[in-house]
């Protein structure tokens, strides 16, 4: 099994759910005590959260290569960035290693086509929504990406913010992202994507009429696929 190299603590209320959705996973996959192999590097969010309201990108993308290249060394194989909002610099920190990325983007686009659907709304923090990184890696796929309107965009990232990435998920903020889910569906939107690792602890299928895709679930999904694979291929060889 190959060692999966963790970018987290943005924020660790989801970087804790990626932890154990990818050790039920390969527990799943390899039943009684297995679990998987993992490096984790946690930041402080508050710094990083400082980088991004500064629009220090440079600066944080250099500690998230940085961090990469230290996982590499320890011996992960493959790399995640637990967060979306930070996929912002994923091209840097993939050019500061050897070992592939597994970007969130692309295992979200995946699955949106595969349920044959090419315009989605999107759901994040406000530099997710407001930047471009997102929207045009999802237009390579294919796939058209609306976003709320400033308004609700302001809401959407409040919550993350103020309570999700704090630990806190309240009633009246789901019924809010409700409404922005269905004034995402009125123009158009096919599917929402979850678009920032937190908002799984607020929103689940049963509060949407349409698809939703969790990328947080998505991103572990594929990396356990990954860190299998070569048990997979040993099993095949084996077997002939």
């Amino acid at each position: 099994m190959k060692t999966i190299g963790l970018l987290g603590g943005m924020s660790w209320e989801s970087t804790a759910v990626y932890y154990r959705q990818l050790n039920e996973l390969v527990r799943e996959h390899g039943g009684g005590l297995h679990s998987a192999k993992i490096l984790m590097h946690s930041f402080d969010f508050a710094e990083i959260v400082a980088l991004q309201q500064a629009g220090d990108w440079k600066k944080a993308s250099d500690l998230l290569a940085e961090a990469g290249q230290n996982l590499e060394r320890a011996g992960a194989n493959l790399l995640l960035i637990c967060t979306n909002t930070m996929h912002q610099v994923a091209a840097d920190v993939q050019a500061a290693v050897s070992i592939p990325l597994v970007h969130i983007v692309d295992v979200t686009a995946d699955a949106i086509r595969a349920k044959g659907m090419r315009k989605v709304g999107l759901l994040g923090t406000k530099y997710t929504m407001a930047m471009d990184f997102y929207r045009e890696r999802m237009l390579l796929h294919g796939i058209e990406v609306i976003v709320p309107c400033d308004e609700q965009q302001a809401v959407v990232n409040g919550v993350i913010f103020d309570e999700l990435c704090q630990g806190v998920v309240q009633e009246c903020s789901r019924h809010q992202y409700q409404g922005v889910v269905q004034a995402l569906i009125e123009r158009g939107a096919e599917g929402i994507v979850l678009g920032c690792t937190e908002i799984m602890l607020l929103l689940s299928q049963e509060h949407s009429p349409v698809p939703l895709f969790d990328s947080t679930m998505l991103h572990v999904q594929r990396a356990v696929a990954l860190a299998i694979q070569a048990d997979k291929q040993v099993g095949a060889t084996l077997t002939c």
